[in-house]
């Protein structure tokens, strides 16, 4: 690929997520943007786990854990300031926001425990394939709970009504 036709991928791609920031794009846009979100934040747990156990010689529970952190901040970080973007303010303050989000991790952990300790043996599934479609399922039920009771619009203010 030469330099011209990087640059060019580049450019478009920094159009196309400046242009997905807007409202406009409605809830299309923030499944997008909840998309590529979620994408990054996969690629840095992996990134950061890895790199921990394979290159610091960190042992593997401690790097997962580490990477799990690091991960989680950067998820809500980007929920915060990409996904969930209004021209209105947030209904809830930040730290309001961060402990809804916490049950959720902690609920979506709890979730994906059980189902992956139960179901394979229910369903007959290997329990790779019970993980990613609890993953799937979970991704799907997060959008909708982020979306109305973690990063929602506040309602506006009556000055800016009038």
């Amino acid at each position: 690929m030469s330099a011209v036709t990087t640059s060019s991928g580049l450019k478009l791609a920094r159009a196309f997520l400046r242009d997905i920031r807007s409202p406009e794009w409605g809830i299309a846009g923030q499944g997008i943007r909840f998309a590529i979100a979620g994408a990054a934040v996969a690629a840095l747990y992996v990134a950061v786990t890895t790199l921990l156990h394979d290159a610091f010689s960190v042992p593997f529970q401690i790097a997962l854990a580490v990477g799990f952190v690091v991960s989680v901040a950067l998820h809500f970080t980007l929920q915060r300031l990409f996904v969930w973007r209004h021209r209105e303010q947030f209904a809830l303050a930040v730290h309001r926001q961060a402990v809804r989000y916490l049950c959720v991790c902690g609920s979506q952990y709890g979730v994906t425990a059980l189902s992956t300790s139960q179901l394979p043996g229910l369903v007959g599934l290997p329990v790779e394939v019970v993980y990613l479609l609890t993953m799937l399922s979970v991704a799907g039920i997060n959008f909708l709970v982020f979306r109305g009771r973690v990063f929602h619009a506040g309602r506006p203010s009556r000055e800016a009504m009038s």
